[in-house]
């Protein structure tokens, strides 16, 4: 049976840097967790980082927090985490967050802290990538029901 990696936030967890979820109700999600094929992870907690955290963004390669902290290293931290998981249960598949300077899979914030969304991907999307995991979101959650339903 084949496994999925979940952003944790998508299952009503609250582990947004806001100390909130962002809940994904979808009847295919219920059925995967109910047959133990979903592997959790919030990369920026796998990382070290807190709930609630200031809010963060990619600039380049790197990650800033709003307050202009360095956390790259935290980003990177979660993001081996989540290819070492996904290593171990020979995952194949990724639901992340889009937009989220972690999971973003196609658009993230630009750095600024202004709202405005660019293309990009986020740091743990980014590797698993470079790994062959394919990574969808929230907005092509269709797309990998059907993949994993072939």
């Amino acid at each position: 049976m084949e496994k999925i990696l979940i952003s944790s936030c998508f299952l009503g967890n609250k582990v947004r840097y806001d100390g909130e979820s962002k809940s994904l109700m979808h009847p295919q999600l219920q059925t995967w967790k109910d047959e133990g094929r979903l592997v959790v992870i919030c990369p920026e907690v796998a990382g070290g980082l807190s709930v609630p955290r200031a809010r963060a963004e990619q600039s380049k390669d790197l990650v800033f927090d709003e307050f202009g902290n360095n956390v790259t290293e935290q980003f990177k931290r979660g993001a081996n985490e989540a290819l070492r998981l996904c290593q171990q249960h020979n995952i194949r598949y990724a639901l992340l967050k889009e937009f989220s300077p972690s999971c973003g899979g196609r658009m993230i914030y630009d750095g600024t802290f202004s709202g405005t969304k660019v293309r990009g991907m986020g740091v743990t999307a980014k590797l698993l990538s470079q790994h062959g995991i394919d990574v969808f979101s929230e907005e092509s959650v269709e797309q990998l029901i059907l993949r994993v339903n072939q």
